[in-house]
């Protein structure tokens, strides 16, 4: 006998999910960032600040997002001045992200709305129990 909608966990998942998804995008409207212009940006924040200059593959693997939808979102943060695009000097097919001035600026303060939306969507659960159950639900291999 199939389980109620409320007795689903992948419906019950997908409702939680849509839930943080609109909590996220109203903590970065004031930022005029998307959610996924956010994760890339902050990703390629993170690895700059690792003294990595990433490609849009790497950058895309690191994001888990799709290259072809990553390069379309660096064009739009690029047309922002928060990502410059640079030609790779040992593959000249490639384009080295490094994140500008203003995108370095703005990571940290993007980053910081989200861990508070994130910090008050999560409330109900303790954090690292919410952690762990994803973690093991995004990487189940590991």
């Amino acid at each position: 006998m199939p389980l109620s909608p409320g007795g689903s966990p992948g419906f019950l998942l997908w409702h939680a999910t849509l839930r943080w998804q609109r909590d996220i995008a109203t903590a970065l409207a004031p930022l005029g960032l998307t959610h996924v212009q956010f994760v890339l940006l902050a990703c390629a924040w993170w690895l700059n600040t690792q003294g990595e200059h990433p490609n849009q593959l790497a950058l895309a693997r690191q994001a888990g997002t799709d290259v072809k939808m990553t390069s379309q979102v660096l064009r739009t943060l690029e047309g922002k001045g928060l990502i410059e695009r640079e030609v790779d000097p040992v593959d000249t097919r490639a384009k080295r992200l490094h994140v500008t001035e203003a995108g370095a600026d703005l990571a940290p303060r993007a980053i910081a709305a989200v861990e508070l939306a994130d910090a008050q969507f999560f409330r109900p659960v303790p954090l690292n129990d919410a952690a762990t159950m994803l973690s093991r639900l995004a990487y189940p291999e590991t």
